[in-house]
């Protein structure tokens, strides 16, 4: 009878444990979509005075050709 409620318990867990890191991977996904639709960048520095050699601070130079 115990080892049934210990392998459930185990079970339990195992599903709480898993449900957790999915929810982790969905919460880290949707994060990084708002804050990229805010226009900030994945750097946090928030480019204010930045040199700019992320990638998130420099201009992208391509689509300022295709405007042209």
């Amino acid at each position: 009878m115990i080892g049934c409620i210990l392998s459930a318990a185990g079970t339990a867990i195992s599903i709480a444990i898993g449900v957790l890191a999915a929810g982790l991977v969905i919460f880290a996904i949707v994060y990084h979509a708002v804050r990229k639709k805010q226009g900030k960048g994945g750097c946090d520095c928030g480019c204010a005075g930045c040199s700019g050699h992320c990638a998130s601070c420099r201009p992208d130079h391509r689509s300022e050709e295709k405007k042209n």
